[in-house]
């Protein structure tokens, strides 16, 4: 999985995910899931498409006469060496609402580009135009293989709805409306996939009459086949077949699994194959085999309380779905439950590593916890716990309880309010020297994260101004902001 401040990885093609906070002032931050499929067209040759799903609730809306909408700020651009061979800026509107309460939906962006074969550089830049926050940026290699000869499959895609096309819009394909599915995790309330890909030129391959589409689930870790998701297709050979099909996940309990398709011939041949990763959460049906058991390390935290800690911590960086099912899970009874979704979050992102990478976090976790919390808040529940959660160790802490600076004011002192300077010398995906400021507002010894110059993080412009009492005015810039710039 990826993050564009949070864009996701998906299925077979690529996703990631962008992450919201409420920060100053009550602003939302920007959050959504982006994704890319490529097809191809005898009429067009090779084309992609690109999705951007984005949940509105952490929109900023603003009002337009009675009603409220949002906007973005959404560049595209594809390139290949110092060549930009595609580039594309619009606005995108979200659809209007009554009042600002009224924002709890997703909506999705479609786009689609012809582009010649090769090997590209993908990248989408996404902005809140009523935010104050920095535009949020993902980069994809996009790899383009198409010819008229050659069997291939499209990019496999799950389907969130598909319904008989009225009006025929960007989202139609042979008499059906079909919306993208852009996240590989499927929550307990989504019962089946619907899937849709394209084989290619299979006529070059085969002569006979007919071909055979396979499609099943198998376990990711093992490669064991989910025997009741099987199912085939005849198909009449053809340069182009468009394959739609639905797989009933109800029974299929939680777990990291591939959805695989693949077309044979009438001798059982495996001519083509795709794999979609994806991980099932489905709390209500147990099935203790689909669960490697042994080494679970899971499995080795036996008190559920603390249990719930280590599950409420990974927040910091899961995804959006993710985080909602987090918070589901530590308010429900059963410890099973809790081992499977901590074992399956580290090795869907980690596999044979996976616990490697949990007791790495793991030490994260037991820090915080020792170091930021306060009576009756966990240190993972502050603002400190969790940058530190989600960047790691900052390369520089400056702690100041009592700063004086010094200005061209009448007396040139200026006293500051309690603050500590942290800074990341390199955050994946932003920019080199990342600061954050966090204070102590009341001098309790509680401390909340004040300013930040991280992509997606919290970021008022009259910061100072507030950590300094208001001593400075707004077009002055004290020593603490000096020391901001410069990281120390």
């Amino acid at each position: 999985m990826k993050r564009i401040a949070s864009l996701i990885l998906a299925i077979a093609l690529t996703v990631g995910t962008l992450h919201a906070s409420t920060g100053a002032n009550n602003e939302k931050h920007l959050t959504a899931v982006f994704s890319y499929a490529t097809f191809f067209n005898n009429q067009v040759g090779p084309y992609f498409e690109t999705y951007i799903s984005f949940d509105a609730w952490n929109m900023n809306f603003v009002q337009k006469g009675n009603k409220y909408q949002a906007v973005v700020e959404v560049v595209l651009t594809v390139s290949k060496g110092d060549s930009i061979v595609i580039a594309k800026k619009y606005d995108l509107n979200s659809p209007v609402i009554d009042s600002p309460e009224a924002d709890r939906f997703n909506f999705i962006d479609m786009q689609r580009f012809a582009i010649a074969n090769g090997v590209y550089q993908l990248q989408i830049s996404i902005h809140d135009k009523n935010s104050s926050d920095a535009p949020t940026v993902v980069n994809e290699t996009l790899a383009i293989l198409y010819d008229q000869r050659t069997p291939r499959l499209s990019s496999v895609q799950m389907m969130s709805t598909v319904k008989p096309t009225v009006t025929e819009n960007i989202m139609s394909r042979y008499g059906y409306d079909m919306e993208p599915y852009i996240n590989d995790f499927l929550p307990e309330q989504i019962g089946q996939i619907n899937y849709y890909y394209e084989v290619y030129n299979i006529n070059q391959e085969v002569r006979d009459q007919y071909v055979y589409a396979f499609s099943y689930i198998e376990v990711l870790e093992t490669g064991r086949v989910i025997e009741a998701t099987q199912s085939a297709q005849r198909l009449e050979r053809d340069t182009l077949i468009p394959v739609f099909g639905t797989i009933d996940i109800s029974q299929l309990p939680s777990g990291n699994y591939n959805l695989v398709v693949d077309i044979r011939n009438k001798q059982d041949d495996k001519l083509l194959y795709k794999k979609v990763p994806f991980f099932r959460s489905n709390p209500s049906i147990v099935d203790n085999s689909i669960v490697p058991t042994l080494n679970n390390f899971a499995q080795k935290i036996t008190d559920e309380t603390q249990l719930n800690d280590y599950i409420e911590a990974l927040a910091p960086i899961a995804n959006e779905i993710e985080r909602r099912e987090i918070y589901n899970i530590i308010n429900r009874p059963g410890i099973e439950e809790k081992h499977n979704f901590l074992y399956q979050f580290w090795t869907r992102r980690e596999g044979l590593n996976a616990e490697a990478a949990w007791l790495e976090y793991k030490e994260r976790v037991d820090y915080v916890n020792a170091n930021f919390s306060w009576p009756r808040t966990k240190g993972i529940q502050t603002d400190r716990g969790r940058v530190y959660l989600q960047y790691g160790a900052p390369d520089y802490i400056r702690d100041e309880k009592n700063f004086v600076g010094f200005h061209g004011l009448v007396n040139g002192q200026v006293f500051y309010l309690p603050y500590q300077l942290w800074r990341y010398n390199q955050i994946p995906g932003d920019d080199i020297n990342r600061c954050f400021i966090f204070w102590d507002e009341f001098r309790s010894g509680f401390y909340k994260l004040l300013h930040s110059n991280a992509k997606g993080e919290v970021w008022d412009p009259k910061w100072e101004q507030r950590l300094s009492q208001q001593q400075l005015n707004e077009d002055m810039q004290g020593e603490v902001g000096q020391q901001f710039e410069r990281g120390f």
